[in-house]
């Protein structure tokens, strides 16, 4: 008899997936400054840390809220006893027009289609299991957030059809790779329920443009299905073209009494535009009522902290603070992706052209010995051992052209950016003086660590195979 369920015994976590796996190469040998000069770099970690410090004054000059106190008087007792799963009605006013405000108030928000939940990863699992019964399938782009594969299938028991979008027009998507992955997932018998984006796309850093999001409601109208836009990296836009969020192009398009407006939904986080992943605050925005109704019941699984919702609504409800943070935080954005882009430049590498996000979408399908996804992941454990840098190879995020990575931007200081920079200059520089002459090599490793990036190889090598196969 078995004393475990399918569900704990089973592999379909994703957390084998090569992207989790350079995380714990990381953890074992982290980098510091003082302490392990030599380690490696987190860079595949997509945290916002550019702007702590406007926080953290915010929450100096606001002592009341930060000690759970309103005019001066403890509410703590309040706070602590308050356990309703539909929300602080303050908290969800604050958060609806906060994300009003980040699209430029082109936008408005009904506090009560919004469904608060545990980050964004519990609302993009409470939509599947809204949307999607087990062995439904949902289309998403590719390149797409590998922690999808975890978010959406995992306990849901739905599928990942993926829209493969290429480099020869910027991995846009086009209509006729919709129409191929809908025919993908018939020929599959797959029952499809919905398409789901990124917008700013994660790993991209792009935004999606009126023509695409008119295409996808288009192609939604037309195959009777859903929409799911996760907005999450919404306010990280720092360069045009400017954010067009999928609310918009709905209202300008005069969808409002239609069905396609109740089979649009919009997903969001405080953890990348606001930089609090820790603080597990995610949304769902609908406005199809049984959705809310029963991802509000949901979430009674995943709720929000009544100390943090107290706290974070009187952030977000002082509008000269988040007016200041919003315009700050994107030009902290913009130079330092411009670091990023410079310093691999330099190193002889280029990027995709990019707008949004904490993160670029490098280009090395020069360095690959081969055109294979074998000679990807070989080149990523040499980043990874011997530069000493970890980043995500695109294999990992269902990229179908083997050669590019996820390199993040805003999780570290200048100088460490400024030192990986250097590692991966003088890397390109090693093995290009390597292919002209076999016999020197400046990056050497010792027998130990040979070994280990050998077996590391081929269990990442296996994994991200494995991955691809299952998507023909």
């Amino acid at each position: 008899m078995k004393l475990l369920s399918e569900k704990a015994t089973c592999n379909s976590h994703g957390q084998d997936s090569s992207y989790f796996l350079g995380w714990q190469e990381y953890e074992k040998n982290p980098y510091d400054e003082v302490h392990n000069p030599k380690g490696i770099i987190q860079m595949g970690l997509a945290e916002n840390q550019l702007s702590f410090d406007l926080l953290e004054s915010w929450l100096a000059q606001n002592p009341d809220a930060a000690g759970f106190k309103r005019n001066g008087e403890s509410i703590f007792r309040e706070l602590a006893l308050f356990q309703d799963y539909h929300g602080l009605p303050a908290f969800k006013n604050a958060m609806t027009k906060f994300m009003s405000e980040i699209r430029g108030n082109k936008v408005s928000f009904d506090s009560n289609k919004l469904v608060l939940t545990a980050g964004a990863t519990s609302a993009n699992e409470t939509l599947m299991f809204c949307l999607a019964d087990q062995g439904d399938a949902f289309l998403l782009p590719t390149p797409y957030y590998p922690g999808f594969d975890r978010d959406l299938k995992w306990r849901t028991g739905a599928e990942i059809v993926p829209i493969q979008c290429t480099s020869s027009n910027g991995f846009r998507i086009t209509e006729s790779a919709l129409e191929e992955a809908y025919l993908e997932a018939k020929r599959r018998n797959l029952r499809v329920k919905g398409v789901l984006v990124t917008n700013p796309s994660n790993p991209l850093g792009t935004t999606l443009s009126r023509n695409e999001l008119e295409l996808l409601l288009t192609f939604i109208d037309a195959k009777g299905i859903h929409l799911i836009s996760d907005e999450i990296y919404s306010g990280t836009v720092f360069n045009s073209p400017s954010f067009v969020s999928v609310m918009e192009v709905l209202s300008e398009k005069n969808y409002m009494k239609t069905e396609v407006w109740e089979r649009v939904h919009i997903v969001y986080s405080l953890s990348k535009d606001l930089g609090l992943p820790g603080f597990r605050v995610g949304a769902i925005y609908s406005n199809d009522e049984m959705v809310v109704s029963a991802a509000t019941k949901m979430s009674s699984f995943g709720l929000v902290s009544s100390q943090t919702q107290y706290l974070l609504s009187a952030m977000l409800s002082d509008k000269k603070f988040t007016k200041k943070y919003i315009s700050e935080n994107q030009k902290r954005l913009k130079k330092r992706h411009a670091m990023l882009v410079r310093g691999l430049q330099n190193a002889g590498i280029n990027c995709l052209e990019s707008n949004a996000g904490l993160f670029c979408w490098v280009d090395m399908r020069h360095l690959l010995s081969s055109n294979t996804f074998e000679a990807e992941i070989d080149l990523w454990k040499k980043i990874v051992y011997d530069v000493g840098l970890n980043i995500s190879p695109g294999s990992s995020c269902h990229c179908n052209e083997p050669g590019w990575f996820r390199a993040c931007f805003a999780n570290m200081s200048e100088d460490t950016l400024n030192l990986a920079m250097r590692r991966m200059k003088a890397f390109v520089e090693s093995t290009a003086i390597s292919t002209n002459n076999p016999t020197h090599q400046t990056y050497q490793q010792s027998n130990t660590t040979s070994s280990k990036k050998k077996s590391f190889s081929k269990w990442v090598f296996r994994l991200s195979f494995n991955d691809r196969q299952r998507e023909r």
